[in-house]
């Protein structure tokens, strides 16, 4: 019984290692001018978990279990990270549940511009590029790359992307 959740969350571990991956591809900063600071590197990785649990949202009730596990290892690491950074434990709490925060904003606005209820490049500038000034190439790049990325992880059955097949 108390080894189920673990067992759980450590077969989600490849899909979060292969969202990281992707996150930390060198385009996305070099080409698509997403700053390589901490910040940018989270929006990088909390951009592309939403667009990972929004696939997952599409199966309902039969992958529900597994988005909040998967979130749960994002806050998992995300608080390792703060700790890392030497944040002590009463502002990690804090820090967390901006973090959830932010998750679901992107969630939101990236929910509402698959949709094309929502303006991609707008969600791009707003949720990854925050209060800087980017070209507007930066801008379609990085959406372009998001644009690719939703659409191959539409194509794909929900059983490959739970295994972290989720690459281009």
């Amino acid at each position: 019984m108390f080894g189920r959740p673990a067992k759980e969350r450590a077969a989600l571990r490849p899909l979060y290692e292969s969202v990281v991956r992707e996150a930390r591809q060198p385009a996305w900063y070099r080409d698509g001018g997403v700053p390589d600071t901490i910040d940018g590197r989270f929006d990088m990785l909390s951009t592309l978990l939403s667009i990972v649990l929004l696939r997952l949202e599409r199966e309902g009730e039969a992958s529900r279990r597994e988005t909040v596990l998967l979130t749960e290892i994002f806050i998992d690491d995300m608080d390792g990270s703060l700790r890392q950074l030497g944040i002590g434990d009463l502002v990690v709490g804090k820090r967390v549940g901006k973090i959830m925060g932010a998750l679901g904003g992107r969630m939101g606005a990236f929910r509402d511009a698959f949709a094309g209820e929502g303006d991609l490049r707008e969600a791009v500038r707003r949720n990854i590029f925050r209060d800087a000034a980017p070209s507007d190439a930066a801008v379609a790049f990085v959406a372009a790359g998001l644009e690719r990325f939703h659409a191959s992880l539409a194509e794909r059955r929900a059983d490959a992307v739970l295994a972290g097949e989720i690459g281009r």
